[in-house]
């Protein structure tokens, strides 16, 4: 069985999160973030090279043009293959873990697996981000030593990479999504 519901982010971009039940054990959750615009893309692109190409007009240095384009084309691919999610995914086996995985525009995925063991609760956690309340789910782990104390706060639906959110995809603001996963 499927279930699709539509949100919206932080910012106010449109995101899909699909349910899908294998059996009563598993069950997965699926987040899909907007796909890069072109038009975006394209005005970011003509405005750098129209920067660079004022630049040499001024000073009649073609490194400049050069340097222009290298410089868009590293950040283009940096920005595909390290920041821009598509899509994110949890996947939920009862009796051994739960599997997040992040795929990027570039095609990379990364996967993260816990095992239930390690599992102490899995909560909706609510914060102010600007004037707006936002959702966001997060899962809590048992402290390895003593057991009955949370080790970590591990965000889902949100990529971290080196301490800094590089995804804005998992931050709700639909106060629904409290309903739609505890339907799950």
């Amino acid at each position: 069985m499927e279930d699709e519901r539509s949100f919206s982010d932080i910012c106010g971009g449109r995101l899909v999160l699909q349910r899908r039940y294998y059996s009563p054990f598993c069950r997965e959750f699926c987040l899909t973030c907007p796909r890069l615009s072109l038009c975006s893309l394209t005005a970011v692109t003509c405005t750098v090279w129209l920067a660079a190409y004022g630049l040499f007009t001024l000073w009649e240095n073609s490194m400049i043009l050069s340097a222009a384009i290298f410089i868009t084309l590293l950040g283009l691919l940096g920005y595909l293959h390290f920041v821009k999610i598509d899509q994110e995914t949890l996947l939920i086996i009862d009796s051994l873990g739960i599997q997040m995985t992040s795929s990027y525009a570039s095609g990379k995925e990364s996967t993260t697996f816990i095992e239930m063991g390690n599992v102490k609760d899995v909560v909706i956690n609510e914060a102010i981000y600007m004037q707006k309340v936002i959702y966001y789910l997060c899962i809590l782990l048992k402290d390895p030593v003593e057991p009955h104390k949370i080790s970590q706060v591990v965000p889902v639906f949100q990529e971290q990479s080196s301490g800094r959110s590089t995804s804005q995809c998992g931050l709700f603001q639909t106060p629904g999504l409290e309903w739609f996963l505890s339907q799950a």
